[in-house]
């Protein structure tokens, strides 16, 4: 029988409608300062260094720029000379770009243009900022759990199990400890212990780990409890957790709530945080790999952007296909949009939907454009309830939580919603809200006083 407390029907953003409302005048303040300072980054070179110095300015800076990335895309895409002439030419533009400023008596410009430009944004961000507390999910309360067990791995980040004392402190809240040892079956474990009435399951470990456990948690129903025992815990982060002090998340045995979150699947195997597909697989996949990454990287990339090695890609995001990625990142649930490739973090983890990021840099052209993190073509960013990865062969290497596996073909990703109950603390840090994307249109609403309807109602 699900034992499931009944959950509160609102969502968490309707408590912040008050201050949605209240804050509205300091948004459109933070937008009207925004729009001052993007007016004096265009003025100030006008006004300082005139017409033409000003079209020095956007030539040198610009070229400086394209030049930069196109000897990076060269340093990684190519082998002997060339490799090492691009990675001049790449510490070198930006060096002739600074001297030719001097020289023209226009540093002083680009500095004083470059803090405007940086306070136009910094403002624009104040005013788009999110109106609520960010929570990952609706939280409830429910009962503390009897007969906790917990799956420790002695070896994850470094030893956090032992530096943090975590078995001692699980067993004397009455958790049963398992430690793992060489190639236990993680996901055989939790299901011994439920047989034996185990009614919360827990792991101290990597985000792979975690995922194994969660699975049997979905499965029987039964709250699941993260310890950031991890290298990266990433999954923490997303849950709101102490990622610092794992022994923190001890505090939900006693006093903790639950939420309901999604749960990815990979031809049929769980995923807490994401599954990559190709470069990145790839070279993870080499046995070189772990004795020397750096090497490994630089030999392998040429020929992976070239398309001389690897396996074609065929990425199928709802009904969006895309041919050809070099790269392809699927995330339970989507990573926020304020960084290149969308790997900020998760701002929620109950939308239901997967997170679907591709990349194609096949040329420099590409390349360049992939900086302007416009709608390139390079770059896609999506959402979808499942999403289908077609290759050439018959299995291809698939990153997934981390670990290196080698998947069968088609690979098909889905989301399952709601599927997983995880018990946190009460009390915990929470996740600060991914950096909003700038919206100009938006914030011009904000300025003249047309403010969209989620600010007033404190749900943007």
């Amino acid at each position: 029988m699900d034992q499931t407390p009944d959950r509160p029907e609102t969502h968490p953003a309707a408590n912040g409608a008050a201050n949605g409302r209240h804050g509205l005048r300091g948004r459109t303040r933070w937008a009207r300062t925004a729009f001052v300072f993007a007016a004096v980054t265009v003025v100030m070179p006008v006004v300082f260094a005139g017409l033409l110095g000003t079209l020095v300015l956007l030539i040198v800076g610009a070229g400086g720029v394209v030049v930069t990335v196109a000897a990076l895309y060269w340093f990684v895409s190519g082998r002997g000379v060339l490799r090492w002439l691009s990675a001049a030419v790449a510490v070198a533009a930006p060096i002739v770009v600074l001297v030719l400023f001097v020289r023209a008596g226009l540093l002083w410009v680009v500095l004083l243009t470059g803090a405007a430009a940086l306070a136009a944004v910094v403002s624009a961000r104040r005013a788009l900022r999110p109106v609520v507390t960010h929570t990952t999910a609706v939280d409830y309360a429910a009962p503390p759990p009897r007969r906790p067990f917990l799956i420790m791995n002695p070896r994850s980040g470094g030893g956090k199990v032992a530096k943090f004392d975590l078995r001692r402190r699980a067993e004397e809240l009455g958790a049963e400890v398992v430690l793992l040892e060489g190639s236990a079956d993680v996901a055989a474990l939790a299901r011994a212990a439920v047989e034996r009435g185990a009614d919360l399951l827990g792991v101290a470990g990597g985000d792979g780990t975690q995922a194994l456990v969660a699975d049997v948690a979905a499965a029987h129903d039964l709250p699941f409890l993260v310890l950031s025992a991890g290298t990266r815990n990433h999954f923490a982060l997303d849950l709101g957790l102490d990622r610092a002090d794992p022994a923190t998340g001890l505090d939900a045995l006693r006093d903790g709530v639950e939420m309901r979150v999604d749960l990815g699947r990979i031809n049929g195997r769980p995923f807490v945080n994401n599954a990559s597909f190709g470069v990145y697989a790839e070279i993870v996949r080499s046995p070189a790999y772990r004795d020397d990454k750096t090497a490994t990287v630089l030999r392998l990339l040429p020929d992976l952007l070239a398309a001389h090695s690897g396996t074609r890609l065929i990425a199928h995001i709802g009904a969006t296909t895309v041919i050809g990625p070099q790269a392809v990142l699927v995330s339970n649930n989507p990573y926020g949009t304020s960084d290149l490739a969308g790997l900020s973090r998760r701002d929620r983890l109950d939308r239901g939907v997967l997170g679907a990021v591709t990349v194609s840099v096949s040329d420099i052209r590409a390349a360049v454009g992939l900086i302007r993190r416009t709608h390139s073509r390079g770059l896609t960013q999506q959402t979808a309830a499942a999403v289908v990865v077609e290759a050439g062969g018959a299995s291809i290497p698939v990153g997934v939580d981390g670990e290196s596996l080698l998947l069968d073909t088609p690979v098909r990703c889905v989301v399952e919603p709601g599927a997983l109950r995880v018990r946190v603390p009460r009390n915990r840090p929470g996740t600060r809200p991914a950096a909003p994307a700038l919206d100009w249109k938006r914030l011009r609403d904000l300025a003249i006083g047309r403010a969209h309807a989620e600010f007033a109602t404190g749900t943007a």
